[in-house]
């Protein structure tokens, strides 16, 4: 009888434990080698906002923007970043709206909502030679958001938001 309760506990814990958020994420591989990591200040939203117009009016609703980007040239990098994908979406809150898998390639668009209004958008596009996360937080329409994924505009984001930031750091080879 005394087990019960234990197991429960147990259970609670694990439970809390499991989710795998895009913050820790963020936080574990923002140093990784061969890694761009972008955290967007609020006061670069209207720059980004000009990649398209669609996105003008997503970025609006954003209070957090976040973009990593992996070399996946191997099956082993993009099986793990594959995998880093799938943690995030088993998590019962997010739901995935768009999925196209092709052998190890995939792009997924998922989102995790609160009543009628989506709080977190998560898009992940890997093409075997880059794997890329694409994170917004904020309040959004789940309506547009599900056009902007069937309609390939994340992607079109993602592909404009390295050269928007200029990364061509001096000092860092890209050969």
């Amino acid at each position: 009888m005394h087990k019960y309760p234990i197991c429960l506990f147990a259970l609670f814990l694990f439970s809390c434990g499991s989710y795998t958020s895009i913050d820790n994420f963020y936080e574990k591989h923002k140093n990784d080698p061969q890694v761009t990591a972008i955290r967007v200040p609020q006061f670069m939203f209207s720059v980004i906002s000009e990649i398209s117009p669609e996105m003008e009016s997503l970025v609006g609703n954003t209070k957090d923007l976040r973009y990593m980007q992996f070399p996946s040239r191997t099956e082993a990098q993009s099986s793990f970043l594959n995998n880093q994908m799938n943690s995030f979406t088993s998590n019962p809150s997010f739901i995935e709206v768009f999925r196209k898998n092709d052998e190890l390639k995939r792009n997924v668009v998922a989102v995790r909502e609160k009543k009628d209004v989506v709080k977190e958008i998560l898009v992940y596009n890997n093409d075997n030679l880059t794997g890329s996360f694409l994170n917004f937080r904020g309040n959004f329409d789940p309506v547009k958001v599900h056009e902007l994924a069937k309609s390939n505009v994340f992607q079109k984001f993602s592909d404009g938001l390295v050269p928007q930031f200029n990364l061509q750091t001096p000092g860092i080879s890209n050969d």
